[in-house]
């Protein structure tokens, strides 16, 4: 059986609400030759496995691991429609005279993005520039 996985800020709240309940628990039921246990559960929960799970990251074990299909970069959310219409073309699900207009329209809209980036971008160092002038 799989071991299930949490995000890592998940994962940390959990630590920490177990570590602490548990530590409250024990302190009320447990009775005293056992009590060495209460801030042992604390210390383990606190400072053991929360700065693992911090130092560790997707190496630890329950810490999910990042899509890799979700990553930042422009190229490659621009690629991912491109190949989901490929896909759909190559299975036949749309026909080529689809598939091409569908494909321009993209290529069109991707061209839009840059051109408005690039317009964005300009008119942030214009305005750096007059306050710059104005002081």
């Amino acid at each position: 059986m799989a071991l299930p996985t949490f995000e890592k800020n998940r994962l940390i709240g959990l630590i920490g609400i177990l570590s602490f309940g548990l530590t409250s628990l024990f302190a009320v039921i447990i009775p005293g030759p056992l009590e060495a246990l209460i801030p042992a559960t604390f210390i383990a929960g606190f400072f053991i496995l929360i700065p693992l799970v911090l130092v560790l990251g997707e190496d630890f074990p329950l810490v999910a691991s990042d899509d890799p299909d979700a990553s930042t970069e422009i190229g490659a959310s621009a690629d991912r429609p491109i190949a989901a219409l490929r896909e759909r073309y190559a299975t036949g699900e749309i026909d080529e005279a689809e598939f091409e207009r569908k494909l321009d329209r993209l290529l069109a809209t991707e061209d839009l993005d840059e051109r408005f980036d690039r317009v964005e971008s300009g008119r942030i160092g214009d305005s750096r520039e007059r306050d710059l002038e104005l002081e």
